[in-house]
């Protein structure tokens, strides 16, 4: 799963404490109110989260850290980066709805980004820059919305949606209104437009934010957006010859000298009236870890769609995070200080086996294979690459899913749109790059008076930071900004949010560990990184750790994990699968229960009933190299003894539920199950389509597939660079709706015969 996993992108959010009222000389005022008074550190072992004293503490503290972390190349250097990159089948009853289907989410109340949602009554779409509403009634386009110009309607986006509001999230590019005068440059960042469906769709507001969009959560009718940037500092371009000691030097004094504008993260606000205003978050407003870079700060909005948009509450932490969790009460937000650090990649399988011809059967699991080993962050190789159908750009060849932008989500080989290049060039640049990323450490005398002769001095290479997960936890009952209530630490990292759970008071956090090489340029690429998973239970109020299970998938790392109750499940993956479970009734001594290995591995799971879990993966041989999707029923219903049921095996194929949850659809109701699917043969993909399968208390069984119209030439001869591929499936009433970038295919749920068809003009 891709953070964001569209995500998906790598980087913290954590929120701020209460404010601290600033004054011209940079002290706080102690109002003995909760909102006004000075917050004490909270300590819990080297996690801490505190309010700066004001706005000269905060310039100084971050001018300081920046400038630990500048280096030759301004913030960042010429390293190749690497991203992590997140259908609860129950009706919302609306008044009169038909019966429907809601997205995919991690928690039941909690609702997620996407680029569909119904009430039943209408089909809400966001596509190539325009809203479109749907009357499921008629199975008409009721109203259309042009978001943004049509030379930007590659632009991704996704939905909220509460009552008669949508909140369109754009996550980039520079994203201009549509039939707007480009009277300023338009941001790099996000833009979230606010939109009024009540009859004609209209636009009510918008938010356009400096920076790099992480993720967005909906309880009730308000939204909390996380939202990255990077300080505002101009390195100037220099000599090809210049040394890096000096360019180091040089930049660091820019950095002491930088203001704390620089730092500050900037929004722009437009009201219903079009009215627009510049503002930023206030230094009151932000906070800090005890140890951060200085080079990315985070950013919380909060809309409540029910209400114009006149402000958005901004609470801002100086910090580094790669993944959101939310419930009803709490919002989580877990950071890894090393996601940036350059990873190993798996060792290369060289020995093909025949492919099984595997279909949808009650197969009796076979021994299980030796295990090798694989680093936690890269992909097995897959042959032959598959190219998954979006609607603006062509996602990575079919792989283990990991983690986006949640972001995210909220996978290993897709990297941030467009937040994070493949790699940094190695010519100096003249603006900051890329945040969180340091180069050589620097020193600077303490000395306001040093003499003009002193130097910043280089230390030596780095060395890369704790392998371990940060995590900080807010209280979201209240409306408006969140309130912080706790931090804590495990070691680790995490997959995505499905890593992370909370339950009956506690948290549990399911991480991969890898041991770092010294020099891993001597390591032999055919060699099994040390590598080891485990589940941590933490106090969901001081986030204290009171138990562990450890010692899951030596040397192979997490491809899947799912809580469910008291109940968990984690799938580790190098050449064969083993699908642990796990008890966590006792949260002081929870325990490994039971252990399957089969072929392949499963990079979604899904609750299927009790005693049931549903696999959504790929097959592989016994040396580990994927071989197309597999689905997998697993019976679960004794935790000692797991078993596979039954799987349905496509050959050459890949499924963007893989690391996208929000593509799988399971009705409970009739044992339904939708999945995109996209196949190759030779070295050319196929068209997208949606599978239909039916997956009962015993077996899988493939019902049949749903495939949309080819798109017509355009004017030149060539076909329309969009791609008929289905992305998503919904229920309402008695028929399937499917989604592509062409339009909207409505098919009987029982026969899967065509009903309408609802093109996108």
């Amino acid at each position: 799963m891709r953070t964001s996993i569209r995500t998906a992108g790598a980087v913290t959010l954590a929120a701020a404490l209460l404010a601290t009222a600033c004054t011209s000389t940079g002290t706080s005022k102690e109002t003995g109110t909760a909102a006004g008074r000075t917050t004490a550190p909270v300590d819990l072992g080297n996690v801490k989260l505190v309010a700066y004293g004001g706005c000269d503490d905060m310039l100084a503290g971050l001018r300081a850290a920046t400038a630990r972390n500048v280096g030759p190349w301004g913030i960042g250097g010429p390293v190749v980066m690497y991203a992590e990159t997140a259908s609860d089948a129950s009706a919302k009853r609306a008044t009169g709805a038909p019966e429907h289907s809601t997205t995919n989410t991690h928690e039941a109340g909690v609702d997620e980004p996407d680029l569909v949602k119904t009430d039943g009554h209408r089909v809400i779409t966001v596509n190539r820059g325009v809203l479109r509403v749907v009357d499921t009634a008629t199975r008409k386009v009721t109203g259309t919305l042009k978001l943004v110009n049509p030379e930007q309607a590659w632009a991704p986006a996704d939905l909220l949606v509460s009552g008669d509001r949508a909140l369109v999230l754009f996550s980039g590019g520079g994203i201009v209104p549509y039939g707007a005068t480009a009277k300023r440059a338009a941001s790099p960042g996000p833009r979230y437009v606010l939109v009024d469906l009540s009859e004609k769709p209209k636009v009510i507001g918008s938010l356009t934010p400096e920076g790099v969009h992480l993720d967005a959560r909906m309880v009730g009718s308000t939204v909390r957006i996380v939202v990255r940037s990077q300080p505002r500092i101009e390195f100037p371009e220099t000599r090809p010859d210049m040394p890096d000691a000096e360019r180091t030097r040089r930049n660091a004094e820019i950095v002491a000298k930088a203001p704390i504008e620089a730092w500050l993260p900037k929004y722009e606000l437009t009201t219903a009236d079009g009215t627009t205003a510049d503002r930023k978050v206030d230094c009151g407003q932000v906070s800090h870890p005890a140890e951060y870079s200085g080079t990315s700060m985070l950013t919380v909005h909060s809309l409540d769609l029910s209400q114009a948009l006149t402000e958005t509450a901004p609470i801002g932490v100086t910090a580094d995070g790669d993944t959101v969790y939310g419930t009803g009460t709490s919002l989580y937000v877990a950071s890894n200080p090393r996601w940036w650090w350059p990873r190993p990649v798996d060792p290369v399988i060289v020995e093909d086996l025949p492919a099984p011809t595997l279909t949808a059967t009650t197969p009796t699991p076979s021994a299980p294979s030796p295990t090798g080993s694989v680093s936690p962050f890269a992909t097995p190789v897959t042959s032959p690459p598959v190219t998954l159908a979006t609607p603006a750009t062509s996602l990575p060849t079919v792989a283990p899913a990991t983690p986006a932008a949640a972001s995210g989500d909220p996978a290993p080989s897709l990297l941030p749109e467009p937040a994070t290049p493949s790699a940094v060039s190695p010519t100096p640049a003249p603006s900051v790059t890329l945040s969180g990323t340091p180069s050589t450490p620097i020193t600077i005398s303490p000395s306001p008076a040093s003499p003009p002769g002193d130097t910043v001095t280089p230390t030596a290479a780095p060395e890369p930071p704790p392998e371990e997960t940060e995590i900080h936890r807010f209280d979201i009952t209240a409306a408006g900004a969140p309130r912080y209530v706790a931090s804590g630490k495990v070691p680790g990292r995490l997959l995505n949010q499905y890593s992370l759970s909370e339950h009956e008071g506690h948290l549990r956090v399911a991480t991969t560990s890898t041991a770092v090489q010294d020099d891993p340029s001597t390591v032999s690429p055919t060699a099994a990184p040390d590598t080891s998973s485990a589940v941590y239970v933490l106090d969901a109020g001081t986030l204290a750790r009171t138990g562990e299970v450890g010692g899951l998938g030596q040397g192979e790392r997490i491809y899947s994990v799912r809580f469910i109750g008291p109940v968990g499940y984690v799938v580790t993956f190098r050449q064969v699968d083993p699908l642990y479970t796990l008890d966590l009734r006792d949260p002081a001594a929870p325990r490994k229960t039971g252990e399957l290995k089969i072929t392949g591995y499963s990079a979604y799971l899904h609750p299927a009933g009790d005693g049931r879990l549903i696999g959504v993966g790929q097959e592989a041989s016994e040396q580990g190299r994927t071989l197309g999707t597999q689905v997998s029923l697993f019976d679960v219903g004794d935790p000692a003894n797991p078993r596979r049921l039954s799987q349905m095996f496509q050959k050459d194929s890949g499924s963007e539920a893989e690391w996208d949850p929000h593509a799988f659809l399971y009705w409970p109701r009739t044992g339904m199950a939708v999945l995109p699917l996209s196949s190759w043969t030779g070295s050319e993909p196929t068209s997208g389509t949606a599978l239909v399968l039916k997956i009962d208390d015993s077996a899988v069984t493939r019902t049949g597939t749903i495939v949309h119209p080819t798109p017509k030439p355009v004017k030149n001869g060539r076909l329309a660079w969009y791609d008929p591929g289905i992305r998503r499936s919904l229920v309402v009433g008695d028929s399937l709706w499917t989604v592509s970038d062409l339009g909207l295919k409505v098919s009987d749920m029982k026969d899967l015969a065509d009903q309408a068809w609802i093109p996108f003009s």
